[in-house]
């Protein structure tokens, strides 16, 4: 079923529909280099080959999984003997550019100066992140979304009629319902979806002739499908990027929206774990010191308890957190400390500051002059100093007017007005 004119291609209107930039390329067969980069199934290499053929260049497909430095060079030649041979440019599609490595991926820059190749990658990946510059600056970057529901259902009914492509001879009727499920369970992914059809199809033929094709039989080959969740790619990283600021922005409904969609891709409930202590230690600080001890108790239940009891404990962190209030100064203190770390250099501890195990350390004043502060009226040393003497004062932890911090706040504010 793959599209054979830029009309049959599923969704991309951004990119395909009259008078936009890439469809007037392809259209008007001007090749220039590109980097396609979407989610799996919208249309990737499709387009790669359109292009090809609309400018009837020699087309060179290879994938990064397997391909190395040698196949490139055997593409380069190719394409120069085509060139000798009929005048005819080439394209060469690199599926999963962002698996070769820099070396591997410099070794197409000088053949696009020359123009002996036009390169078209497809990637999956951010190509900010997987792709060298130098071949950046020389392509252009087009992002394909995820087809809608509407694109996918337009798909999988043109799978049904077509005969010489699709399923069209076996004459095989569906309910729409069941083409709805599909569509859904596909997730913005057309080979997924034409897979789901072929198997849902492949049941409905064994049944018997006259069998439709039900919303039952579609459950069966929808059932265990997962959203789109890469572990390690940047929806990945996305989206815990979003459950951290929705906690961060006290949202808690957003918070467990992104926390079950994480776990509905098959993200490691662990991780996000982790993650959440984080959260707990970054956002909320000392304004609630329960917030870090109720995340521990969440990740020690789900250790003990596994999926999916234990997913609920660590829903329940997720809630308290967004819920409870917010601090970053001691985040930010520590920023603070280690920026005069790095100033200052490595500044000595005040000899009175320091104790005084040996008699030598005694003589050479170690310990001398020190007020211990349980001796002192309230069992604080007012104006004794224990920063460095060579460090200005300095004044790092300053509590939010939020939750415990209110009264943290104002203890420290009485010590001071005692200090000076």
């Amino acid at each position: 079923m793959r599209p054979s004119t830029l009309d049959e291609v599923a969704g991309q209107a951004h990119l395909l529909a009259p008078g936009k930039p890439l469809r007037q390329a392809i259209e008007s067969g001007r090749l220039h280099s590109l980097v396609l980069w979407g989610p799996p199934g919208t249309g990737k290499t499709t387009l790669a080959r359109l292009i090809a053929q609309s400018s009837h260049a020699q087309f060179i497909a290879l994938s990064a999984v397997m391909a190395g430095v040698k196949d490139i060079r055997a593409a380069v030649d190719a394409a120069r003997a085509e060139r000798e041979r009929s005048g005819r440019s080439t394209v060469l599609f690199l599926d999963e550019v962002h698996r070769f490595n820099k070396a591997q991926q410099d070794t197409f820059l000088p053949y696009l100066e020359d123009g002996t190749l036009t390169f078209v990658g497809a990637t999956t990946e951010n190509p900010s992140f997987e792709v060298v510059s130098a071949l950046l600056s020389r392509a252009r970057v087009y992002v394909l979304k995820p087809l809608g529901e509407e694109d996918l259902l337009r798909l999988l009914r043109a799978a049904l009629t077509d005969a010489q492509r699709g399923l069209g001879a076996l004459a095989l009727e569906a309910d729409p319902q069941a083409l709805e499920l599909m569509a859904r369970a596909a997730d913005g992914d057309g080979r997924r979806a034409l897979n789901m059809l072929e198997l849902a199809a492949g049941l409905t033929e064994a049944a018997g002739p006259g069998a439709h094709l039900t919303l039952e039989r579609a459950t069966e080959v929808a059932s265990g499908t997962r959203r789109r969740f890469d572990k390690g790619g940047e929806q990945f990283y996305d989206q815990i990027s979003a459950l951290h600021k929705a906690v961060r922005g006290t949202d808690p409904d957003a918070a467990l929206y992104w926390f079950a969609r994480m776990l509905d891709g098959g993200c490691d409930p662990l991780y996000i774990a982790r993650r959440v202590v984080r959260m707990a230690v970054e956002d909320i600080g000392l304004a609630d010191p329960r917030a870090f001890t109720l995340v521990l108790d969440a990740w020690e239940a789900y250790d003990r308890l596994g999926s999916p009891e234990g997913e609920l404990a660590l829903a329940n962190a997720v809630v308290y957190l967004a819920c409870a209030p917010k601090s970053n100064a001691v985040y930010v203190a520590m920023g603070e400390v280690k920026a005069d770390i790095e100033r200052f250099g490595t500044l000595e501890v005040p000899l009175r500051l320091r104790n005084a195990p040996t008699r030598l350390m005694e003589n050479l004043g170690y310990g001398r002059g020190y007020r211990y502060a349980h001796d002192e009226p309230g069992g604080y040393a007012a104006g004794e100093r224990y920063l460095p003497d060579e460090l200005p004062d300095r004044r790092y932890y300053r509590p939010v007017p939020r939750g415990l911090e209110i009264k943290i706040g104002e203890a420290l504010a009485k010590l001071r007005n005692l200090k000076s």
